[in-house]
């Protein structure tokens, strides 16, 4: 063998399914393999061509897979090192159904098929990872720890066939649940399961859902003997009963379970428990439904004992979170999945600092602020984060604060491992300006509200947005307070924010051209974040302070709600809810498409539709300025 195929025989033993081969079978393969180099920008092939020969392993460089749909290129997934793509000619007979793409000068190898599937046949665990990754549309299923030698399919997911995004369409469940009243005995009830084949029974009164009682119940409370099975069912039942609307949505439902600790949800009319009973979902709907999903993605993260394994569940919420905007899924929806799976991740960040570092010397709160503290964080962009302990006595203050800070510096390391890069400001847990007791906090919140332009130059509105990661609630209740006290009277306040929120140029020139960056790295391309997301962003928060409404920290549901608030001016506000959702769907592709947090666009690479779709986005924001200098006083630090 010579020594080029003996380096590709090394390089593909790393990855599955070869790494199931012999060294003598990967050195017969690697013999027949053709190394095909590709400029930037080349088709290796595309939607429609006729198949070939081989299907290809990425050796170096990126390949870019796209579908068409509605007349335009959507990119579908990015293949690195190690990911195999091009494996149509294996299963199907008809042309590929997508198009591959160097993104940059790359390396592939083509492997014939006809040299392969002898190994194939062979080797019953080649033949189902083929298949499995083949059929489900995902990286590496097999893999599930390592996620080494992520496999994508080429079986597109514009087809018939339910792809592994089905869990954001609704449920299937059972319509017909077996229901029974407060009065019946234990007895008549098992038998009533027993002949109904079901596991589960609803306690209703009127129709309504009063309670539920399943084949775990019967075990711990029965067949242990806690109670007879001549007592009347409502001694055992699990009351209240989670209940859902009928659309929910399959991540949604296990988000539920999870967070309530149920295996059963009862649907209802209104999706509350004073309406009538549609059906019962089980944990074996979900799981017949799709087994790899954002509830088995948190299971996951909660089992994880390393930064390197987190890192590997973020990357596939990535690819879910590719996957589920080319399925045109709404972004609301995919914000509310993300950030219930982001939220995991930090937690368990925390959870591991402690983990090594032993015990909290005293209670504290871990909060995340900013895109994070918002739950709009699609990209892997930078951490924002800070950590309030409760106070303690000054002869501990000193070792308290060292516990912490070493807490923060473990838990912004870790977060960083798995991809959330360090604040530029440091604006983190583990800076000791952003560590420190409740009450240096609630001083820290009073002066920024009270003097704000004494304290302009640490005071970010950031800093307004926050939620929980880890820790107690009355911490974060306790800033909350300090919040609101202070809102009543904070007229030169909200003369800052306000002044804040105008801060940035229009996002369009007086000729209705768009305001690109000038100079720099990023010359002519047109700053999202800065010139669209954040007036956006601050206008929403600005006017929830000021309306008071507390526990909403989203943009897209502060405007929603700030509709209901404040009706003469609806409009405006549902504008920019709209608003909010495109320009933030416009950054996450842009950041998708180039492994960035999407901050530039390259206006060069829109079409003339997408162009159009931007500027329209953009037209809210006019109204929203009018609506800011109209209702507040923005004199002394305009």
């Amino acid at each position: 063998m010579n020594s080029i195929a003996e380096q590709i025989a090394d390089f593909l033993s790393e990855y599955p399914p070869f790494n199931f081969l012999g060294f003598e079978e990967l050195s017969k393969i690697a013999s027949d393999i053709k190394v095909v180099v590709l400029e930037k920008n080349q088709t290796l092939f595309q939607i429609n061509d006729l198949l070939h020969d081989s299907f290809y392993v990425v050796a170096s460089g990126v390949i870019n897979l796209s579908v068409i749909s509605d007349s335009e290129e959507t990119l579908l997934n990015k293949c690195a090192p190690g990911d195999i793509f091009g494996l149509r000619p294996f299963f199907a007979k008809n042309n590929y159904m997508m198009t591959a793409k160097s993104r940059e000068e790359a390396i592939v190898y083509a492997i014939p098929i006809v040299s392969f599937r002898p190994f194939v046949a062979n080797n019953p665990e080649v033949l189902n990872f083929l298949l499995e990754s083949f059929a489900v549309n995902t990286r590496n299923p097999k893999d599930k720890e390592n996620l080494i030698g992520k496999l994508i399919s080429d079986n597109v997911f514009y087809s018939d066939q339910q792809s592994e995004m089905q869990y954001f369409q609704s449920l299937t469940y059972n319509i017909n649940p077996l229901k029974t009243t407060v009065n019946i005995t234990i007895q008549d009830v098992a038998q009533q399961m027993t002949a109904s084949l079901t596991n589960n029974i609803l306690i209703c009164e009127n129709d309504y859902p009063i309670g539920i009682v399943t084949d775990t119940d019967m075990r711990t409370k029965i067949a242990t003997g806690r109670f007879p099975i001549t007592v009347t069912i409502d001694k055992i039942m699990s009351s209240p009963v989670v209940t859902v609307l009928e659309n929910v949505s399959l991540a949604e439902a296990q988000l539920l379970m999870l967070k309530n600790n149920v295996t059963h949800l009862c649907v209802t009319q209104d999706g509350t428990d004073r309406s009538y009973v549609k059906g019962v979902i089980s944990e074996h709907d979900l799981i017949v439904a799709q087994a790899n999903s954002p509830g088995v993605l948190i299971k996951e993260i909660k089992r994880s004992q390393t930064p390197k394994e987190l890192k590997q569940i973020r990357d596939r919420v990535t690819d879910l979170i590719q996957k589920s905007i080319t399925k045109n899924v709404p972004l609301s929806h995919i914000f509310n999945i993300t950030s219930e799976i982001n939220l995991a991740l930090l937690k368990r960040a925390v959870e591991l600092s402690i983990l090594d570092l032993g015990s909290p010397p005293a209670r504290f709160a871990w909060l995340g602020i900013g895109s994070q503290g918002r739950k709009e964080q699609l990209l892997l962009t930078d951490q924002d984060s800070i950590l309030i302990f409760e106070d303690v006595a000054a002869d501990k203050y000193r070792d308290v604060k060292d516990y912490f800070l070493k807490l923060g510096k473990k838990t912004t390391a870790t977060l960083e491992k798995i991809g959330y890069s360090s604040c530029p400001n440091g604006h983190m847990g583990s800076n000791m300006l952003w560590c420190k007791s409740l009450t240096d906090w609630i001083k820290q919140y009073d002066n920024w509200m009270n003097t704000p332009g004494e304290n302009s130059a640490d005071l970010s509105s950031i800093f307004f947005d926050y939620e929980i990661i880890f820790g107690e609630q009355k911490i974060e209740d306790a800033i909350s307070s300090i919040i609101f006290k202070n809102v009543k009277n904070s007229t030169l306040f909200f003369d800052f924010l306000g002044n804040d929120a105008l801060r940035d140029n229009s996002p369009l020139t007086f000729f209705k051209k768009f305001n690109v960056v000038e100079e720099g790295e990023h010359k002519d391309q047109f700053d999202i974040k800065t010139r669209a997301l954040m007036p956006l962003i601050d206008g929403a928060r600005l006017f929830c302070l000021s309306f008071e409404i507390k526990g909403i920290n989203n943009t897209f549901q502060r405007f929603k709600q700030l509709s209901i608030a404040d009706p003469k001016h609806a409009e405006t506000y549902l504008n920019c809810a709209e608003a909010f959702l495109t320009l933030s769907k416009f950054r996450t592709l842009e950041g998708l498409k180039n492994d960035s947090d999407g901050q530039y666009i390259k206006l060069e690479e829109l079409s003339k539709i997408d162009k159009e779709k931007l500027k329209n986005a953009l037209a809210p924001m006019r109204d929203l300025e009018e609506l800011i200098k109209s209702k507040f006083q923005l004199t002394q630090f305009s």
